[in-house]
């Protein structure tokens, strides 16, 4: 059998609570997903800071359960048959959350795979296109002085939008209800507007469905507190 202790990441972030699941993130908008989803479903969870400023995501401690050396990453010590088990990459975490607890996904087969596939459209667009867009406008990305690929991430950006804007027509939620698609692809959104500052590169004001979509699930209680997780050491 697995155990919580047989991951040497527990030796350098140790658990205060074994029994609860171990979540290693930091707050960007792929590390969110994890402590909003966790919020939502009330499981019960500890959050340690992977400090991506101070290169933690390169330790071989977090390597061992995240090998492609990017946030978020978890430990849930009773996972399948009990076993302790380790998982990377946001989307598949999200989708084990749902799937542990049976809810935001939906049972009906149809429906769970639009979910799903409203996942996968945030793993494979929204976050890339958006994540490249916010890299060329930060410092080192002002450095270059070829306007090419700024323009490119934020035409793919900007379009991405309006699928978003088409999809949310006549609904309040990407899937009808609300589930781990909406917590996997509204906090980009929130980057865009707020961090990167770039709501007029993208023409924010011509989506209002998605500004009004993002007003929604920003004022629900368990993303507000997903949003202060971890707490960032000095």
């Amino acid at each position: 059998m697995t155990r919580l202790t047989d991951f040497a990441i527990t030796r350098r972030w140790a658990p205060a609570d074994p029994a609860a699941i171990q979540l290693y993130t930091f707050r960007t908008p792929n590390g969110q997903k994890g402590s909003i989803a966790l919020e939502e479903l009330g499981l019960p969870y500890e959050a340690h800071s992977i400090h991506i400023g101070r290169d933690d995501q390169f330790t071989p401690e977090f390597l061992e359960i995240s090998p492609n050396n990017k946030i978020p990453a978890m430990i849930d010590p009773d996972g399948p048959g009990g076993d302790a088990m380790a998982l990377f990459e946001s989307g598949a975490m999200l989708i084990y959350l749902a799937e542990k607890t049976g809810r935001l996904l939906p049972d009906d087969p149809s429906a769970r795979y639009d979910a799903i596939q409203w996942l996968m459209f945030q793993m494979g667009g929204v976050g890339p296109m958006f994540g490249q867009m916010g890299w060329f406008l930060g410092p080192k990305g002002r450095e270059i002085e070829d306007p090419r690929p700024l323009e490119r991430y934020v035409n793919e950006s900007r379009r991405l939008m309006g699928v978003l804007e088409r999809r949310l027509e006549g609904r309040d939620w990407v899937c009808g209800d609300y589930s781990i698609a909406d917590i996997s692809i509204a906090p980009w959104l929130r980057t865009v507007r707020d961090f990167y500052k770039a709501g007029d590169r993208v023409g924010w004001d011509a989506f209002p469905r998605v500004a009004a979509y993002l007003d929604r699930f920003l004022a629900r209680p368990a993303v507000q507190r997903g949003l202060e997780v971890p707490v960032v050491p000095e």
